[in-house]
């Protein structure tokens, strides 16, 4: 069989992967503050006719090598970090993260994920939680009949209690910083969970020293998917799997022909 059958095999389904990459930054163009992807890949081994250098006769060397590549192999997703629009709702629970950082969560089983979207509601108990009910870490409940709650750039929780005219703080939100983001591990729900290639978690004040980005209270973060520029990727993906599933085509027909020689 010729190998460009299998080579060109090989690129259809890298850019079918490509599209289905693509086709979820489009579909989450609107979700909060979503971090858009791009698929990466890297060439196949090579088969070696004859190494660059190979003696050629005498003291002639061959100038270049002999190669036939095998194709191409699917390696992960690149992530963008870069910071969404910023969207006015003006619920003083929901949060933006200006710069570096994400908000801890508590899952069901214990276990702290990560997260940027600040889309944060009160439970019946006036815990700050995640759309679906995961607690903000740490935990901040606002008290019963509390008014004029606000959180400030630096993550302090004010609140004006009952009984009381001046603004009584509550607690502060904390950002976790990672030494890869990049590297986190997506889970659905907008949620991220560490991992070797993320590194450990910082826990910090936001707009600290160390890095963090600062809060911006009724607001949240948009999507960065940029629709045009992933418009122009599915394009080409597509004109990719085209040309390679000529390239399947030329080469089974090369083989028909070949197959009739004897006839």
């Amino acid at each position: 069989m010729m190998r460009s059958l299998m080579t060109a095999g090989t690129g259809m389904v890298a850019q079918q992967i490509n599209l289905d990459v693509i086709a979820n930054n489009l579909a989450n163009v609107n979700t909060t503050a979503y971090k858009g992807q791009r698929a990466e890949f890297q060439d196949l081994m090579y088969q070696t006719y004859r190494a660059a250098g190979a003696s050629t006769g005498g003291s002639s060397r061959l100038p270049q090598a002999e190669q036939v590549g095998l194709g191409v192999e699917f390696t992960g997703n690149a992530t963008s970090m870069a910071g969404g629009a910023l969207q006015a709702t003006n619920n003083p629970f929901d949060v933006a993260i200006i710069g570096e950082g994400f908000f801890q969560v508590e899952r069901p089983d214990g276990t702290i994920a990560y997260t940027r979207d600040g889309g944060f509601k009160q439970d019946a108990n006036g815990l700050l939680v995640t759309q679906d009910g995961y607690p903000l870490i740490p935990n901040i409940t606002i008290p019963t009949g509390a008014k004029a709650v606000t959180i400030s750039p630096n993550g302090v929780v004010t609140a004006v209690l009952p009984g009381s005219d001046d603004a009584t703080e509550i607690e502060t939100v904390q950002l976790a910083l990672f030494p890869n983001p990049g590297g986190l591990t997506r889970i659905g729900q907008n949620l991220f969970t560490a991992n070797a290639a993320s590194g450990t978690a910082t826990v910090v004040s936001p707009g600290g020293a160390e890095g963090a980005g600062q809060l911006r209270a009724g607001f949240i973060e948009g999507s960065n998917v940029q629709i045009v520029e992933e418009m122009v990727r599915m394009i080409l993906a597509q004109r990719a799997y085209e040309i390679n599933s000529k390239a399947v085509q030329t080469a089974d027909d090369m083989l028909g022909i070949l197959s009739n020689l004897k006839r």
